[in-house]
């Protein structure tokens, strides 16, 4: 008489009884789990370059949201001739740009179309690198071979010179959303790669395996018990490419095909203040310096992040 504590899954080819204990199996995979970002966690409270990190992230999210308050009630759009390029001064600290408005609204409202720009490009090559890297890497065979082939296409093609290509061909325009989805388009694949790997690895796995004979279906097995050992490297990619994309979407404006104006960002304020270098180089100065500071935060958060995801730099 069989024991009822546990439950066939199913036979091995010599027609024996294969006896699994699924939950307690389940049970352990979600200890694995916690326990790595338990330990994660602890790790990432001892490193004060992600909170350096998180703290700058978070001032430059609150400007995003609030550019009012940050540019002390000026109105980057209120602007006098009369004061064209004056210099900083401690009634206002960024001085004026050409057009004589008031610089730190300016700097300020900028954060706004940056961040949007990087975030919203972030989430759209998450959604096609999972979803890509899933299936390619869960299914293999002419599947992995058909996707990994188009990642290759599109690698072809450096993100600066393929968000450039598109921009220019003026098919999605110069918006927000445009400039965020051309970088999208040439900056997947990477995630890509990252979730294929991980996939596989973990497919072949004993958990996989006594879900598979439990009869979960493919998208259950892919969503409950495949992806969320996919989430660590890619959540690292992520948040430094948050940077990486703010930086590249700086430059396409200030190459004249991201951001057009009336629009307001840190690569039209740059490209305005690079004419003006030697007579007023506070224009280039500030939204530089916030740019630069803006992709270290994200870099230094990614930079920690792996650190405490990877077992090797655990004592």
């Amino acid at each position: 008489m069989s024991d009822p504590k546990l439950t066939t899954l199913g036979h091995d080819e010599t027609g024996a009884g294969t006896v699994t204990p699924p939950a307690e199996e389940s049970a352990d995979v979600a200890g694995t789990q916690n326990s790595l970002w338990s330990d994660a966690w602890r790790q990432l409270r001892r490193n004060v370059l992600f909170w350096i990190g998180a703290t700058l992230g978070l001032l430059f999210v609150l400007i995003a949201l609030f550019p009012k308050v940050f540019a002390r009630g000026a109105d980057p759009r209120d602007c006098s001739l009369s004061l064209s390029g004056q210099a900083p001064s401690a009634e206002h600290w960024f001085g004026f740009d050409q057009q004589g408005c008031d610089y730190m609204a300016n700097v300020a409202f900028g954060a706004r179309n940056s961040l949007i720009i990087g975030l919203l490009a972030v989430a759209v090559i998450l959604v096609l690198g999972v979803l890509v890297g899933a299936l390619s890497g869960f299914f293999g065979g002419l599947v992995d071979s058909l996707l990994s082939r188009v990642a290759d296409i599109f690698y072809a093609l450096p993100l600066i010179l393929g968000a450039l290509v598109v921009l220019r061909s003026g098919f999605l325009g110069r918006g927000v959303v445009a400039v965020a989805i051309a970088l999208a388009a040439f900056g997947w694949m990477t995630a890509m790669r990252l979730v294929r790997s991980q996939v596989i690895a973990v497919k072949s796995s004993d958990y996989v395996a006594a879900a598979r004979a439990m009869g979960a279906s493919n998208s259950r097995i892919l969503v409950r018990h495949i992806l969320p050992n996919a989430v660590a490297p890619v959540l690292v990619y992520a948040t430094i490419t948050v940077g990486v994309l703010i930086a590249a979407e700086a430059t396409l404006t200030f190459l004249g095909v991201g951001l057009q104006r009336p629009a307001i960002s840190w690569g039209l304020q740059i490209d305005a203040g690079q004419r003006l270098l030697r007579t007023a180089p506070h224009l280039v100065l500030f939204p530089s310096l916030i740019l630069t500071m803006t992709v270290m935060a994200f870099v230094m958060m990614g930079d920690a992040l792996r650190d405490a995801l990877d077992p090797r730099q655990r004592s």
